[in-house]
């Protein structure tokens, strides 16, 4: 079999485990209203134990102020990096075991950010250990960057380039391969509206902006009749409903199913499926402004075509419309979408549209927050350098694609893609529950990721 500098990793395996383990440990969700540290003590804490980690190592270290920080080796005024993120997804329900704790079956290894993005993240720094090892000469500096809010979708990167420079080459372990060289716009707009004329009390959808609700609650005050119309029509409907009726108050749930909001299809939208019930009951305009909207212009579609944004383009694909949270509380109701649009569209003229629709409503309508599609061609260093890797490692070719989600490429300037770790096919439970990633697929993108390193580390 050909030689080749990745196969290197190979021998830190068992290392790599250890630290994997102690790293999924920590609970590291991020939250960008804590009062300590930009995203809470645990993403912080799991960003100071990654560096402290690489220190252990022999390698030199810089924390940003807890935003981002990064490991690196070598010399060399340029930088090549892999960036990595060592927040999580809130670990949620339906876990066959204990999230944070790195357990082994069947040849997988599960837990909480094993596959999206721990993994790679330990396997970036154990790239940098093996060219220390190996004491590789370098023309650029090879970095491995660890971002402490990409889940949600924060400035953490923004933050450490205003410090740090930008690499002249990178990539992101936080995708698929064989190599994206292309990635959807992503718009997160806030809906609002006062909860007037509801029938429902409440309701709690969904925990962050960037997945599929996979839960939701809702109480409304109605009659024992108008209690029993609902079970009937949940019979009707695709969901799994339950109830509690109780002194002329009802609580309804229903359980879906999580998904990332890139791929919106592979999920069961609990909240609105919830929504489309008490609607189909009481009429939506019983439901008040927002949860009508909601209902009548979104509903269960994923395209946008009843909001008048349903497009596609040959180089990305269709745009996507995901309720990641659904919220009614204190007389407001609130609800946030995620839509990812093709590299081709206007963001600007989409929100224009999605604002002109929710005010015909009487809902507000804000963005939360935007990022510009991403495209880097085909005939460059870098895309030449990852290819190469990929098929060397592999002995196949690595294809090109595009993408919904939203990785650190973006931040990159165009000097960047989102390369691995996931490969066709395989399917890791991102976002949901029982996280896990494959140990022979693993290592296989381990020896990819040390071999790309190295080719953007030592090629002029």
């Amino acid at each position: 079999m050909k030689e080749f500098f990745g196969k290197k990793i190979l021998k830190y395996q068992d290392q790599i485990f250890r630290d994997l383990k102690t790293l999924v440990a920590i609970p590291s969700v991020a939250d960008a209203s804590a009062a300590r540290r930009p995203f809470g003590e645990r993403s912080a804490e799991a960003l100071r134990w990654i560096l402290n980690r690489a220190r252990e190592l022999g390698l030199d270290t810089v924390n940003v102020g807890d935003y981002a920080g990064h490991a690196e080796y070598g010399g060399g005024e340029a930088v090549a990096a892999v960036v990595t993120h060592v927040d999580v997804v809130p670990a949620g329900e339906g876990w066959t075991g204990d999230p944070y704790v790195l357990e082994k079956r069947g040849g997988r290894l599960y837990g909480r950010g094993t596959a999206d993005d721990k993994g790679a993240a330990v396997v970036a720094l154990y790239c940098l250990k093996a060219l220390k090892d190996e004491r590789v000469k370098c023309v650029r500096k090879a970095r491995a960057i660890f971002g402490a809010g990409e889940e949600i979708a924060s400035d953490d990167l923004k933050q450490y380039f205003q410090r740090e420079a930008l690499p002249e080459l990178a990539f992101t372990p936080d995708a698929k391969y064989g190599v994206c060289n292309r990635e959807k716009g992503i718009l997160h707009v806030e809906l609002s509206a006062p909860a007037d004329g509801s029938r429902l009390e409440s309701l709690h959808g969904g925990t962050v902006r960037n997945a599929v609700a996979a839960s939701a609650r809702a109480e409304a005050r109605c009659t024992a009749e108008e209690c029993e119309a609902l079970e009937a029509l949940s019979k009707k409907m695709d969901g799994k409903f339950s109830f509690q009726w109780s002194g002329g108050v009802l609580t309804a749930e229903c359980a879906g199913r999580a998904a990332h909001a890139m791929e919106p299809q592979k999920g069961r939208n609990a909240a609105a499926r919830l929504v489309r019930l008490f609607s189909s009951c009481f009429g939506g305009e019983a439901l008040g402004a927002l949860w009508s909207f909601v209902d009548q212009k979104i509903g269960l579609e994923l395209d946008g075509s009843s909001l008048g944004l349903r497009r596609e383009d040959a180089v990305s694909g269709p745009l996507t419309v995901n309720l990641g949270v659904a919220e009614q509380d204190n007389g407001v109701c609130r609800a946030v979408l995620d839509i990812r649009y093709p590299v081709t569209a206007d963001g600007e003229e989409i929100f224009e549209r999605l604002r002109a629709a929710a005010g015909a409503y009487g809902v507000k309508a804000r963005v939360l927050a935007e990022q510009k599609p991403l495209f880097v061609p085909e005939d460059t260093p870098l895309i030449r350098m990852l290819k190469g890797a990929y098929e060397t490692v592999t002995g196949g070719r690595a294809r090109l694609y595009g993408t919904g989600g939203g990785t650190y490429a973006r931040s990159l300037q165009n000097r960047g893609v989102a390369f691995g770790p996931v490969f066709l096919g395989e399917e890791n439970h991102l976002h949901d529950a029982d996280e896990f990633i494959e140990i022979e697929k693993f290592m296989l993108h381990a020896q990819i990721c040390l071999e790309a390193l190295f080719r953007m580390a030592t090629q002029k």
